[in-house]
């Protein structure tokens, strides 16, 4: 009696960028277990040029094209899925020829300076919100695009693609806008399901060249044949993950559920819930909370907070490396001195450790003395920021939250998650480390029929990856933090 064949192992690359770097993962299941492995590792960043700061965007491509021959020297020809997500609000627009129209602005250029107290002269705070739900930032897509209403690559523009979207299309040649990363622009309107005719109308935005939306697990097509051609992949699908990535990270949160709320720690910290609605009346809008769109038909309802953006600016000062900063953390006097990490001198200073310190002296504080001060300063203080971002996710969402999942790479360093758990007063669960390409790479598997949903795909992980929890304590020692503390966030907030 012949055996049946067993079913070749289904292999998926998650290309995944983020603000410093970016990584090509491959992924499959074995063993009924997720296995990953990094391909390839590159540098992303802004280039300054000419007063304003850009994506170095055609040679991300050629990257994208450099992991595609390492996957055929290693796996072979044959790949079940390519998927790409990156940070949010920025985009390119193309010609008619599908060519650039000039490169792409990093959203922390200052183009948008001022842009946002233009839009409300048309159209005022809290209409934008009801036609979004969306929390109001500087960087966000509208304000971008109000600046460059009457540019001349924008009157030339054929098309809009954010940017894992212009990824997908140079692999494939089909221009479409996945759902998640078009929630993040502010200019998608979540009821209606559509791009917002009363935004682009009243602002004078060009809706005409703005591409159909697509739900994550759509499969896109088939690799361009110049692409198979030039990687030796032939038969590769590339399908439209959760391209935003955090909503990438949050689809690969385990156990995630009501009573349970995630914080996705990189260079941006994002905290939030996720629901079936979006959340939109006014005491969201006073708040300023988002409401970004999920795998599944969910929505994530969360807030921004200025992350280990704040480390990460103080390295390039310091030139540390990140485990001795967090050493040097501990060795400081606790709770000497905090900062409000999302007060708008941290977006893009040229000296954050200066910044920090001035901050302190403007708010009547001791200043810092040294790198070890500066950094126990940082992660104390995002520490807190996440408990008054939590309690305000309790009292907008009416659910109390007991536990705290977090992912990405901040979960890497207990210290921070400490902090967390004790700053909150929840029981925190570390992990995974490599969320946002598991979600991709799950979400893929979802389009390709390998996985029947979101549920299951969470199930893999939980399986599949190890865990840390941390335990909250010190509760009298951060209550009184918090209390001096506070003031600073209302400062900031009016």
């Amino acid at each position: 009696m012949k055996s049946a064949k067993t079913r070749p192992i289904q292999r998926y690359l998650a290309f995944d960028f983020g603000a410093e770097s970016g990584r090509a993962v491959v992924g499959w299941v074995q063993d009924g277990k997720l296995v990953m492995e990094e391909l390839h590792r590159f540098p992303n960043g802004p280039v300054h040029a000419n007063g304003s700061m850009f994506w170095d965007v055609l040679r991300l491509f050629e990257e994208t094209k450099q992991a595609l021959k390492m996957y055929r020297e290693k796996y072979g020809t044959s790949l079940a899925g390519i998927g790409f997500d990156t940070w949010g609000v920025d985009y390119v627009l193309l010609d008619r020829n599908g060519n650039l129209l000039g490169n792409p602005h990093h959203y922390r250029d200052r183009r948008t300076a001022g842009m946002m107290k233009k839009v409300f002269g048309r159209v005022s705070r809290a209409r934008v919100f009801e036609c979004t739900g969306i929390q109001f930032m500087d960087i966000n897509t509208l304000y971008q695009m109000y600046a460059a209403r009457n540019t001349a690559a924008m009157r030339a523009a054929d098309t809009f693609l954010m940017m894992a979207d212009y990824f997908a299309y140079l692999y494939t040649g089909r221009k479409v806008q996945e759902f998640t990363l078009a929630t993040t622009s502010q200019l998608y309107d979540p009821r209606k399901d559509e791009w917002s005719r009363e935004l682009f109308d009243r602002l004078g935005l060009r809706r005409d060249i703005m591409p159909p939306i697509v739900r994550p697990g759509t499969v896109i097509g088939a690799l361009r044949p110049e692409i198979a051609e030039a990687t030796g992949i032939t038969d590769a699908r590339v399908i439209a993950v959760a391209t935003h990535d955090t909503a990438s990270a949050i689809a690969a949160v385990p156990g995630l559920k009501p009573g349970h709320a995630y914080l996705s720690s990189g260079t941006w910290m994002l905290m939030g819930i996720e629901m079936r609605e979006p959340l939109i009346n006014r005491d969201v809008l006073a708040e300023n909370f988002t409401n970004e769109g999920g795998v599944g038909g969910t929505f994530r309802f969360l807030k921004n907070i200025m992350g280990l953006w704040l480390i990460q600016g103080c390295r390039r000062v310091w030139n540390v490396d990140y485990t001795e900063i967090t050493a040097r953390a501990k060795t400081a006097l606790p709770f000497a001195v905090f900062i409000d990490p999302d007060d708008p001198r941290f977006l893009n200073p040229a000296d954050m450790p200066g910044e920090i310190a001035e901050f302190c002296r403007i708010t009547g504080q001791a200043v810092p003395r040294d790198q070890a001060e500066t950094a126990r300063c940082i992660f104390e203080s995002l520490a807190l920021k996440c408990r008054y971002v939590l309690e305000r996710i309790e009292k907008l969402s009416g659910r109390r939250v007991e536990v705290l999942h977090i992912l990405g790479g901040g979960c890497r360093n207990a210290f921070l998650c400490q902090c967390i758990a004790d700053a909150c007063g929840v029981r925190v669960q570390a992990g995974p480390v490599e969320a946002t390409a598991t979600g991709n790479i799950l979400v893929q598997m979802l389009g390709a029929g390998d996985l029947r949903s979101i549920r299951d795909g969470r199930a893999l992980v939980e399986r599949s990856v190890e865990m840390v929890w941390y335990e909250p304590g010190q509760r009298h020692d951060w209550e009184e933090a918090y209390r001096r503390f506070l003031p600073l966030v209302w400062n900031h907030h009016g």
